[in-house]
């Protein structure tokens, strides 16, 4: 056997990851606010580039608005976030409220240093003796501060259960019966798994009064202190908006919710100038943060068009559930779209994680579009958002003395050609918080 060597020429392809295109993969996979962190710091390290940053705030109000001018609504309507949640902290609401109240001065700073030791739901978890022992206070001092906490707005709050807070909050109504006092603390776990006659037989009472101070129970709130927080609100801004427009749908990027990079045309000058005072070495610096600024523009505007791209394809496949709703939601892959628009599954995959559309039908995450699906009767497929959704209306329309069991829900659906077993019936259900049969039953 010969062995020699020799010198030949091979010409091969192979992908190789350039600093821009790891640039551009990265800027396509981040959401507005990332993106916004990621040009900061890009900025604080090129003097070239100078950045706009939006107003989140204002841009979600200008979107509400212009969503509320289209519709054109009859009567004034409020924002949801001026209803939802108190702008100042559950201390803070608590110690205004103290700070009116008669009481000497040791009950009140007692009474203080409690409500500094509520978690955020309200709760308190420091033992009374604990408190007795930190303040130098006798035990009984320590429980008539308690009372005192537990006397203000929101009632339940200073609770050290679940048991006493939904007590405190059934207590403040007149004609409250002793039923409910009763179930609240003897009975809850087997309210929670709807043991409703086994709750009659024990009180003596009957299932229909058992039912109605469960009914009641249920309105009492098990969080009284959640909705007091000094958070600002967290606005989610669409990163493309999805119009219709003379019947047909028009995909538009948001480009109001986007950072703005601006080059800076005094750098740019003096690349320009040919004058001496201009060092050869400053020109080349300047030069190559030019190119990387030009760089990361041009990967945001890729950015833009792929997101374009990506949102026109989702919005042909899922036409008919902006048409008609959630019920013709149809089941959708990353690799349909990737097909459909030339481009590999993981630049949609990338393009979609974290990003919010905008639609008639609401405010959806991108990823919602993409469910897995059943087979049905007549060989197409149906999502199972909108399996979940037909699941929903079934139990909104069932007897509420018979409701109906998950095997029979599974009929129904077959008959209407849907191939669903009873298992995945009790994990639809179980996934938007529905509960048992049992649970629902009402006397």
């Amino acid at each position: 056997m010969k062995m020699g060597y020799g010198l030949w020429q091979e010409q091969t392809q192979k992908l190789v990851m350039t600093p821009e295109l790891r640039q551009a993969i990265t800027v396509l996979q981040f959401s507005s606010h990332e993106l916004l962190e990621y040009l900061e710091s890009e900025v604080s390290q090129n003097p070239v580039m100078e950045l706009e940053v939006p107003d989140w705030t204002q841009v979600a109000r200008e979107l509400r608005d212009d969503k509320h001018r289209k519709i054109n609504r009859e009567q004034k309507e409020f924002p949801i976030e001026s209803v939802v949640r108190t702008n100042h902290s559950l201390e803070e609401h608590l110690k205004r409220q103290l700070n009116l109240v008669k009481a000497s001065n040791k009950e009140r700073q007692l009474a203080s240093f409690i409500i500094g030791n509520l978690d955020p739901n309200g709760y308190l978890s420091l033992p009374v003796e604990e408190i007795a022992s930190m303040k130098k206070c006798t035990v009984e001092e320590a429980e008539m501060a308690l009372r005192l906490v537990q006397s203000l707005e929101p009632a339940g709050v200073g609770a050290r259960t679940l048991e006493e807070c939904l007590l405190l909050q059934a207590l403040e109504i007149k004609g409250v019966s002793a039923a409910v006092c009763d179930i609240i603390e003897q009975y809850l776990p087997d309210v929670a798994q709807g043991r409703i006659s086994r709750i009659a037989s024990a009180l003596g009472i009957t299932t229909k009064q058992t039912q109605e101070a469960i009914d009641f129970i249920r309105t009492l709130d098990p969080k009284p202190g959640r909705w007091y927080t000094n958070e600002r609100p967290a606005y989610i801004v669409p990163d493309v908006i999805v119009e219709r427009v003379a019947g047909d749908y028009v995909v538009i990027v948001n480009d109001r919710s986007m950072p703005r990079l601006h080059i800076n045309d005094f750098y740019r000058k003096v690349l320009e100038q040919n004058e001496d005072g201009v060092s050869k070495e400053a020109k080349e610096y300047i030069s190559g943060k030019l190119n990387s600024a030009l760089w990361l523009l041009k990967s945001i505007e890729q950015r833009r068009q792929t997101l374009y791209k990506v949102t026109e394809a989702i919005v042909e496949f899922q036409k008919d559930f902006l048409d008609h709703g959630v019920r013709r939601l149809r089941p959708l892959t990353l690799k349909q779209v990737a097909e459909k628009i030339g481009m590999h599954e993981s630049t949609v995959s990338r393009a979609t994680a974290g990003k919010y559309v905008q639609t008639p039908r609401g405010v959806y995450e991108l990823k919602y579009f993409f469910t897995s699906g059943l087979s049905t009767s007549v060989g197409e497929s149906a999502s199972a958002e909108s399996i979940k959704a037909k699941l929903k209306s079934l139990i909104e329309g069932e007897d509420p003395k018979q409701p109906l069991s998950d095997q029979r829900i599974s009929e129904l659906l077959q008959e209407d050609g849907i191939q669903i077993s009873r298992r995945t019936v009790a994990k639809y259900r179980e996934e938007i918080g529905i509960q048992s049969s049992m649970q629902r039953k009402r006397y």
